[in-house]
């Protein structure tokens, strides 16, 4: 259920209620007002007013429909007693599951390279949310809800500045809590790239900027952290919240706003001092917590940032740029937390900048950093190509280093950097991997890089971090980048690891291509029933409507596929695919974000249920002139389940319902295998993109369901 709690100070907090704090709501439940604390605004006014109540659809559900309140105990009590929610897996609390970064679950015990297979595993349900998801699910065990019992949760940031709390498993047909930190009516709203009918800011993420980087949570003190970007009244703000991950409230009197400025004489710099620009800097790095301090990373603007917070106190201990004399040297990673090692010693690549460190200055664009406690620079290291990646914007940083476990070799701490590349910087026309020693990074050579070995990548280089496993026999990572950056992908590729050295090619690689390459994770007993996942997103770059595909493969050799989850799109089709995805592995179950929803797989049960099947997920209307319509687009609805389907309505919902109009032929019964049609126009009333839902009430599990769609007037 949503719930809510104390006035909060200095944001805009609103937390919706299901009812009173307590109680328990079943799937048909409904309330029509949103208690705001700070504004007593009726729900009916909220940006999100109609959009589907955030619900899960549980496609293999053991109870065969709906689960019954008892139904959902029994359930939640035998799982507390299964192998797979045992209390050695401790969670996942950070971006690529830890600090170093390097995407392992050395715990799960259920998935096996024997039982995931399109015959016995695939999409359980899905959660639907208010936006598209940036940030990587976190996952929690065993966390006390007031009021609600003891559940595995799973916890979801948006684009829309929500955070949700689901219930792990599909026990709860509603988030356990819900915060937005958004209130339209008063002027609060996420930060669109576009004000006025004219782009303002990068349009990277689009069309809004809410949560992009993954938040951290300190299990001890059960304290979610995470930066929120808002617009109040044409103000921009970004605040620094720190939630009770049990109830959602704010905690240690957060929220903060960020500001900072540092000396130095680069753009933007007024009288030798250098500003944090809150408007234009995206936080997209995932944050971390190390030793009580917070750390986190920008870009987007004209310079890069790196901020420490007391994890505590919640007040700013002290602010960094990459590039204080110069310009650029943003922090972004395609979305890798900054890393840090089991010493204290903290680790971030840098994207295209100025760089002088060579000459005693002060600038480190293109190159990877370390750092000891504070934000003093410890050492450092450039490529003796960093001239030509400026100039070709061919950044270091569009990837964050891994750090890897001890080593064998001669050096026994290494990390791995690799990000754009291949022409015209390097003469191989591939794109390096670079394999650093931890102890010394190797700093600026103009010759020759200093460092422990070069590999030949991709050959267009990586917008997407590796993952690392040690298995029985052989030790890997694991890496998919680009040929082209206009969306050609390239292969998931394994490598492997002797003595601390990579092989120089790759060992194995997969069948199939990432369209913009792709972050994979490992699950993983020990060293044993190794599986490598991975999230394609088929669109491209820019935004799009296609279904995200979720990929399985033996970590022994990739080039053996266990599972896609476009072998049985009626099942396993999932939400429209979101760029820089980590999939998220935890006890027997795949978290996967996408635009406009959370879908888990898992293993499969028995159900007797109707199922909704969209022919797409999403729809893209192209530039539409203002006061005009488009023409038509069609999509289908399919009863993929077993028994009839019961549909009760279909509404437009969101943030621009008037740009957006349907009619259907999907009303009453729909027969087992049997669809209708769905047609929407669009008629923009404004330059700039618009938003919407088409809202589907049913009988199947889920509703209501959504479809996403997105234009743009001219």
């Amino acid at each position: 259920m949503f719930r809510f709690a104390e006035s909060l100070r200095a944001t805009p907090t609103a937390r919706w209620p299901l009812g009173q704090i307590g109680t328990t709501m079943n799937s048909s439940h409904r309330v029509s007002c949103l208690e705001d604390y700070l504004t007593r605004r009726l729900r009916s006014n909220n940006f999100f007013s109609a959009l589907p109540w955030a619900s899960v659809k549980v496609f293999k559900s053991l109870t065969n429909g709906w689960l019954a309140p008892c139904a959902a105990l029994l359930l939640l009590l035998l799982a507390s007693a299964m192998p797979g929610v045992s209390q050695t897996f401790k969670g996942v609390f950070t971006e690529h599951n830890d600090k170093a970064r390097t995407g392992q679950n050395l715990n799960e015990k259920v998935l096996t390279p024997q039982n995931v297979n399109s015959k016995t595993f695939g999409k359980l349900f899905s959660y639907s949310v208010d936006g598209q998801i940036y940030a990587q699910p976190l996952y929690v065990p065993n966390v006390a809800i007031p009021g609600q019992g003891t559940h595995n949760v799973v916890y979801v940031a948006t684009q829309n500045d929500s955070v949700y709390a689901f219930d792990a498993d599909g026990l709860s047909s509603t988030p356990l809590w819900q915060d937005s930190f958004i209130n339209p009516p008063q002027g609060i709203t996420p930060v669109s790239c576009w004000s006025g009918g004219l782009q303002v800011m990068a349009c990277s993420v689009y069309p809004i900027y809410g949560i992009t980087g993954t938040p951290v949570i300190d299990p001890t003190t059960n304290t979610m952290y995470l930066v929120a970007r808002t617009l109040e009244n044409g103000e921009y703000f970004q605040r620094l919240h720190a939630l009770d991950i049990t109830t959602g409230a704010e905690k240690l009197g957060g929220p903060v706003v960020i500001e900072a400025a540092v000396p130095g004489t680069g753009f933007g710099s007024v009288g030798g001092i250098l500003p944090f620009n809150k408007k234009q800097d995206i936080q997209r790095a995932g944050l971390l917590l190390l030793n009580g301090i917070i750390y986190i990373g920008w870009a987007g603007a004209e310079h890069g940032w790196i901020m420490t917070y007391n994890a505590t106190t919640l007040e700013q201990v002290e602010a960094f740029s990459p590039t204080p004399n110069g310009k650029l040297g943003g922090v972004w990673q395609a979305g890798s937390g900054l890393a840090a090692d089991t010493r204290g010693n903290i680790y971030v690549a840098i994207g295209d900048g100025v760089f002088d460190a060579n000459s005693g200055g002060t600038d480190y664009g293109d190159s990877v950093l370390r750092f000891h406690g504070n934000l003093s620079v410890q050492d450092y290291f450039a490529p003796m190509d960093q001239a030509c990646r400026l100039t070709n914007d061919v950044d270091l940083g569009s990837a964050g280093p891994i750090l890897l476990p001890k080593q064998p070799g001669s050096v026994a701490n290494e990390l791995v950097i690799a990000g754009k590349g291949g022409d015209p910087c390097d003469p191989s026309g591939t794109a390096p991997i670079y394999l650093l020693n931890q102890d010394n990074l190797g700093k600026y050579d103009a010759k020759q890089d200093q460092i422990v070995e070069t590999v030949a990548g991709s050959a267009h280089g990586y917008w997407s971090n590796p993952t690392y496993w040690q298995g029985q026999t052989a030790t890997n990572l694991y890496m998919a980048g680009l040929v082209a950056e206009s969306g050609k992908g390239d292969y998931l590729k394994m490598y492997s690891l002797s003595q601390g050295m990579l092989s120089t090619s790759p060992v194995a690689q997969s069948a199939n291509k990432f369209t913009i390459g792709a972050t994979p994770s490992i699950s993983a007993h020990g060293g044993s029933n190794g599986i490598v996942w991975a999230i394609e997103r088929s669109d491209g770059f820019l935004i799009g409507h296609l279904p995200a595909i979720l990929y399985a493969y033996d970590a022994t050799n990739i080039s053996t596929m266990l599972y896609s989850s476009a072998q049985v799109p009626s099942r396993d089709q999932g939400g429209c695919g979101e760029k820089f995805q980590v999939p998220t592995i935890a006890n027997g179950k795949v978290y996967v974000s996408t635009q406009n929803e959370l879908d888990v797989f898992g293993l499969l049960g028995k159900s007797s249920n109707p199922n909704v099947f969209l022919s797409a997920p999403c729809h893209v209307f192209g530039n539409q002139k203002v006061n005009t319509t488009s023409p038509p687009y069609t999509l289908k609805l399919t009863n993929s389940g077993s028994v009839t389907m019961q549909i009760t309505g279909l509404t437009i919902t969101g943030t621009n319902t008037s740009n957006f109009s349907e009619t259907d032929t999907c009303k009453g019964s729909l027969l087992v295998g049997k669809s209708c049609s769905i047609t929407i126009k669009f008629e923009p009333s404004a330059v700039g993109p618009q938003t919407a839902y088409v809202t589907i009430a049913d009988n199947a599990p889920g509703s209501p369901h959504n479809v996403f769609m997105i234009g743009a007037g001219k």
